[in-house]
């Protein structure tokens, strides 16, 4: 009888510990798995705006092209998982010493009202200027706009919507 008795304090602590320890780590692992794959979506969209500016700067930076303003509507989702998205961008130098210098421009793209976000980076050349503008993912006018200024070939790049 002092035999189960002892079995008793020893199985029902650990019993109730199980309880309440399962549940939480099941719930920790569950919202890193959530964020995990909430981050890699938005780096897929990420790199799909850093593959849309670099084709309409390729695009614009060819010498026949004088002139013009031209949009891109990309494909990209409108919601992640039932969340709104925004991206910026941020045009930085490069520090490479070379004949030809080029530019970075640094995308992120990040949920509203959350911290999981993910980055891009796109090699432009010295003859682009980016302003300062948000890309909200749902918005109906959202979209990439390109101006090539004819005084200096400069092409001055920027979000709508």
């Amino acid at each position: 009888m002092a035999q189960i008795t002892i079995e008793y304090m020893i199985m029902v602590p650990l019993l109730i510990m199980l309880i309440f320890l399962l549940p939480m780590t099941v719930g920790w692992i569950m919202t890193m798995w959530t964020e995990a794959r909430q981050t890699l979506a938005l780096r897929e969209v990420a790199g799909h705006i850093g593959s849309s500016v670099h084709q309409l700067y390729s695009a614009l930076s060819h010498e026949s092209i004088t002139n013009g303003t031209v949009s891109n509507e990309m494909a990209v989702p409108t919601f992640i998982e039932g969340y709104v998205y925004v991206a910026n961008a941020t045009l930085r130098e490069t520090s490479a010493a070379s004949s030809e210098s080029s530019k970075i421009l640094d995308i992120t793209v990040k949920f509203v009202d959350s911290d999981v976000e993910a980055t891009a980076s796109v090699t432009l050349g010295s003859d682009v200027k980016w302003e300062s503008s948000e890309f909200v993912s749902n918005s109906p006018t959202a979209k990439l706009v390109a101006t090539k200024l004819a005084e200096n070939n400069t092409i001055l790049m920027r979000f709508m919507g």
